[in-house]
């Protein structure tokens, strides 16, 4: 059987949450969170690091669109970072619409009592294994890729 394993990666200013998913693609769990440290490079490491330890196939990478629709800045850098990333992995690299993940996380973790101090890395991983699922969810419905550059929102080619 052929491994349908993806990373989900939520790039922030201060910490990159990420989520993994089962072998047959179809549940997406948080995993960890990465301190931005200043350097990519390293950073990027890790994200591969993980990847190649689950043998994933696909990163998936949240893209923040605006509750309108568009990309703005923090769109743009994340398209950007994610173009990067992309040059450095033979693994297929997609952008996913994030819309509400991190608010949805957030809402979550408060509901379960967990305490402000206490949520930062968790919500970071919750909103990846958000937006992971969201894409296997709808990679299953429509049958194409979905959310790449470009597209967000609509059937599309993945960056790589």
């Amino acid at each position: 059987m052929t491994s349908l394993r993806s990373v989900g990666v939520d790039f922030g200013s201060r910490r990159i949450g990420i989520a993994i998913c089962d072998s047959g693609g179809m549940v997406a769990t948080p995993h960890e969170t990465i301190k931005r440290v200043g350097d990519e490079k390293v950073e990027h490491a890790r994200i591969l690091e993980i990847a190649a330890d689950i043998q994933a196939t696909a990163i998936v990478v949240g893209l923040p669109i605006d509750m309108r629709g568009e990309e703005g800045p923090a769109a743009r850098n994340v398209q950007s970072e994610t173009r990067r990333l992309a040059k450095k992995t033979d693994l297929t690299v997609h952008l996913h619409d994030e819309r509400l993940t991190t608010v949805s996380a957030d809402r979550s973790l408060q509901e379960q009592g967990i305490r402000r101090s206490e949520r930062p890395d968790m919500v970071d991983q919750l909103a990846a294994a958000t937006l992971l699922q969201t894409w296997l969810d709808g990679r299953g419905e429509s049958g194409a890729e979905t959310g790449v550059e470009g597209d967000s929102t609509g059937p599309s080619e993945p960056l790589r």
